[in-house]
């Protein structure tokens, strides 16, 4: 009988295991479609002139060198760019924090009448195109004289952002009432309830949204495009956009320009993703 039950179970073993195979195999092909373009671009920034033309092409440098790198800096204001992206990107970053999470208490943890109405305006929000915002929002801006600043691109971050304000209200739900009520029992404020019960447990849901906001803002382009007219206050994405629009474009510059624009939002990705990744799915566990 033992014989029969190990033999019946053998099959079934290979099955599972053939389909775990296929599905791995399958996500690694899905994965390397996805990072050919990034393959091609990190190939170009270390590759000669004569290897960026040649024909047939190769992924892989003939000749390995890190001239590219030394011309972008010649040839980009990099440094500046990259301290307009960083100001901008650390505001924007800030102002998530501190009015995301706030918004998202209110509706999710304090009872008042308006909440509910005001949560299915915040959601009707995300259903609306930026497109449909984008000339309506330049002209309140114009008309306020704040168009050639950073203003616009920083301030709507402190005006909270419709999709982290719903991801952190999901994230609170789980929070237990109980731990909130003994808290106003002990003559907390709903203020010093928030900053000290509220915030700490919210931290995965808060660097989360900080991560999508850093990422979404570093990599911004219309936005910069449309407010931003001096160079001198251009941002890496416009930076490299104004570079690429010159007449001659030396393509193994521009590919090593873009290695580092891409890097710091890797890094930021890899630094966070055990909070990434626990405040993305603590909604969807509840």
């Amino acid at each position: 009988m033992a014989v029969i039950e190990t033999t019946s179970r053998t099959p079934r073993r290979r099955r599972h295991l053939t389909r775990r195979v296929r599905q791995q195999i399958s996500v690694a092909l899905l994965a390397l479609v996805f990072l050919f373009p990034l393959l091609v671009m990190l190939s170009t920034a270390f590759k000669t002139p004569t290897d960026i033309f040649s024909s047939p092409p190769t992924l892989l440098p003939a000749e390995w060198t890190l001239d590219n790198f030394a011309k972008a800096f010649d040839q980009i204001p990099i440094w500046r760019y990259l301290g307009n992206t960083l100001f901008v990107s650390g505001m924007c970053i800030l102002g998530t924090v501190i009015s995301c999470p706030l918004v998202a208490y209110a509706l999710a943890k304090v009872r008042w009448r308006g909440s509910r109405p005001l949560l299915i305006l915040v959601l009707a929000t995300m259903m609306l195109p930026p497109q449909v915002t984008l000339i309506p929002l330049f002209l309140v801006w114009n008309g306020l004289g704040a168009t050639n600043s950073y203003l616009p691109l920083i301030v709507p971050a402190f005006l909270g952002t419709p999709f982290f304000i719903f991801m952190i209200r999901q994230f609170l739900l789980a929070v237990p009432d109980e731990l909130i009520e003994a808290a106003r029992l002990d003559g907390a404020s709903e203020f010093r309830t928030y900053a000290t019960i509220v915030l700490p447990l919210a931290r995965p849901a808060i660097i989360t949204a900080a991560i999508f906001q850093f990422v979404w803002a570093w990599t911004d382009f219309l936005n910069p495009l449309i407010y931003l007219n001096d160079e001198s206050t251009y941002t890496l994405s416009l930076g490299l956009y104004a570079f690429f629009g010159e007449n001659d474009v030396a393509w193994g510059p521009l590919m090593a320009a873009c290695v580092l624009f891409t890097l710091p939002a890797v890094v930021i990705f890899l630094i966070g993703q055990k909070f990434f990744i626990g405040g993305a799915t603590a909604g969807a566990l509840k």
